[in-house]
């Protein structure tokens, strides 16, 4: 009986793809900050109970499921009963495990109940309010769970396709999931997200977080005048929202707007102080301050050192708030490498190596090889380790940013290398390997041959021509 209820207890949550530290100082801010839809807040007690049974805090968790129901009661009233089917289930666990077995009996007759007088399609296909908080659970609990979310918003708008939370929580999903530097020729129009966003925003027009949301995506997309629309009808909608104002404040840094981007952030940090998203954003304004003192002739020395030191300041917060933040890690390696703090640096970029098993897609793996070649390219002046890094990133996921440093990085080496002697096989076969990253196996072949000219008894180039020939014939 317990195995068929719709659970947090089985949805295959696993204690090891969440940073719970991290989780759950959010969840209790929150709870804290009661913003958002109706029911975010009976839904974040929900979350914070199953992460503080997988503390070993049953006792909590179990007053933080019935202050979930109390607040689901609260807000939905007669609407509340199909809301309340997960709380029932984890209740039901939860009674189980802690060794109330009558009283876990007698959540699980709660759930049927329910069933009962709300009977689904067909035994496989689930409520709509099932599927939408199993979607916002996956959304809440770890990146890794994203495509789940993407399911579950999927299936629960496919029963109400017009229902503003299932088209609020797809929308978020797929801003969270797309990559933010579209190709040149790419359009808005083949943004699924920002194509989501708009859906969610004809239901429910005044949603700040969605209206920031889609400032960020159409600032990427170089929209400015209708992005910056969104961002006043946001700020106007809901000023104090911290997470309203993370986004805004990361639209205006992606336009050189530093100071007002760090000004909403310092905003948001005043409600939010455990945010290590915000003071990520932060390190990230300062690092943009820093480079534009550093481009202006004469630049000042002290102040790009200030500069330098507020972006790493911003960047230990971040990484010790959330120590598996692995982006704000490798960007605080780097650096502590241009502040010359080398033995830092390296052990910060090797723990983020250790990460890699539990990293949730290949491109932050790609983050960390080209964050570490510039480390060795730039200040410790370590080529061949350099070379190493920037060869894992180009073959890794394509046409990101990274993807396109390492790339220019890798051709830049090559031709150095040839300026100086034009019987360099190691720059040959670095332009192969980088005309093979971009699709041109005619060129790679050449280049292979260019480096087996000057090194003829080289079995890695031999191989890799081979493999080239078999795959063009």
């Amino acid at each position: 009986m317990l195995q068929q209820l719709q659970s947090r207890f089985t949805w295959d949550l696993q204690k090891e793809d969440m940073d719970m530290e991290n989780l759950s100082t959010r969840l209790e801010e929150h709870i804290k900050l009661p913003l958002g839809r109706p029911g975010a807040v009976a839904l974040s007690y929900s979350f914070l109970a199953y992460v503080r049974y997988l503390q070993n805090q049953p006792e909590e968790a179990l007053s933080l499921l019935l202050q979930s129901e109390q607040k689901t009661r609260e807000c939905y009233g007669e609407e509340s009963e199909r809301r309340l089917i997960v709380t029932y289930g984890d209740l039901a666990w939860l009674k189980y495990h802690t060794g109330y077995y009558l009283e876990s009996q007698t959540y699980c007759q709660r759930v049927q109940d329910i069933l009962k007088k709300y009977p689904s399609s067909s035994s496989t296909v689930l409520h709509p309010e099932v599927y939408g908080e199993q979607g916002w659970t996956y959304l809440k609990f770890s990146k890794s769970f994203y495509p789940k979310a993407i399911k579950c918003f999927i299936n629960a708008l496919e029963m109400q396709k017009d229902d503003s939370e299932w088209n609020a929580g797809y929308a978020i999903a797929l801003f969270r999931t797309e990559w933010n530097k579209p190709e040149p020729s790419e359009k808005p129009e083949d943004s699924a997200a920002i194509k989501q966003l708009r859906q969610a925003l004809e239901i429910n027009p005044d949603d700040a977080v969605l209206l920031s949301m889609l400032s960020v995506k159409l600032g990427v997309y170089k929209k400015h005048e209708e992005a910056e629309s969104l961002v006043e009808k946001a700020l106007k909608t809901d000023p104090e929202n911290p997470h309203v104002l993370r986004y805004i404040a990361k639209y205006l840094r992606n336009q050189g707007e530093n100071d007002r981007s760090i000004d909403l952030l310092e905003r948001a940090l005043k409600r939010t102080s455990q945010s290590a998203f915000i003071h990520h954003q932060l390190g990230l304004c300062y690092k943009k301050k820093k480079i534009a003192e550093q481009s202006s002739k004469p630049y000042k020395k002290q102040m790009v050192q200030q500069l330098r030191h507020q972006c790493i300041q911003n960047l230990e917060k971040a990484v010790k708030i959330k120590p598996s933040f692995a982006l704000a890690r490798a960007d605080l390696a780097l650096m502590y490498g241009e502040d010359k703090d080398f033995d830092r640096a390296e052990e910060m970029f090797q723990h983020c190596f250790k990460m890699f098993p539990e990293l949730p897609d290949e491109s932050l793996r790609q983050v960390i090889h080209q964050r570490y070649a510039e480390f060795h390219f730039y200040h410790t002046k370590k080529p061949a380790d350099a070379i190493d890094h920037y060869k894992k990133g180009v073959q890794l996921t394509p046409k990101t940013w990274e993807w396109k440093q390492c790339i220019k990085k890798l051709k830049k080496i090559a031709d150095g290398r040839l300026s100086e002697d034009e019987d360099d096989s190691l720059a040959y076969a670095l332009l192969a390997q980088v005309a093979k990253a971009e699709g041109d196996m005619e060129k790679a072949a050449e280049m292979f041959e260019k480096a087996l000219d000057c090194d003829e008894n080289n079995s890695e180039y031999l191989s890799a021509l081979c493999e080239l020939r078999m795959n063009l014939h």
